[in-house]
């Protein structure tokens, strides 16, 4: 990303003229849009990547969710696990914390699964959340998201407001 590499040249003085951005891209999902399940049936959300990028402040924010406004049907999927990456021994330290989603009525905890179920999960999929605290420089999952026409929102951290072309909705 741009991001990133204004902070090699930021932080590591390599100049400029020295560096390109390559920039990340996917093949399109392909849906329509009318097939999305009505909202009003239930409003479903996911979170597809990995723990450290934010599950943690998710989870709560739903229960928060849950607790203040209890007449609103929603779901979250969670699509994440460190064994996309081979580091499934890495898992460990959420454990209490899938645990806790695989306990709530209203979220299920799928763990790693292959990209075309996740990309099927998305084209379900309403709303994209994504409260990242890890600096990206650049979102694959959030590029699948937009795709998929989900409302894609997440911090403004790093790379993300470039990833997204700011077209969706994100906190400082």
């Amino acid at each position: 990303s741009h991001w990133q590499r204004q902070q090699i040249q930021n932080f590591l003085g390599v100049p400029a003229s020295k560096l390109t951005v390559l920039q990340n891209a996917i093949d399109p999902i392909d849906i329509d849009l009318v097939d999305k399940p009505d909202p009003k049936d239930g409003i479903n959300i996911i979170y597809h990547t990995t723990p450290h990028r934010g599950l943690e402040l998710l989870v709560p924010v739903m229960d928060w969710v849950e607790q203040m406004l209890p007449d609103i049907n929603w779901h979250l999927d969670v699509y994440s696990s460190f064994e996309i990456y081979g580091w499934k021994e890495r898992d460990n330290e959420y454990k209490e914390l899938f645990e806790k989603i695989k306990k709530h009525p209203k979220m299920t905890y799928h763990g790693f699964k292959p990209n075309e179920e996740v990309k099927e999960a998305l084209k379900k999929a309403h709303i994209f959340a994504l409260p990242s605290i890890w600096p990206e420089t650049s979102c694959i999952a959030l590029i699948e998201a937009m795709s998929a026409g989900c409302i894609c929102v997440h911090s403004s951290l790093a790379a993300l407001p470039e990833t997204s072309s700011n077209w969706t909705l994100q906190y400082d």
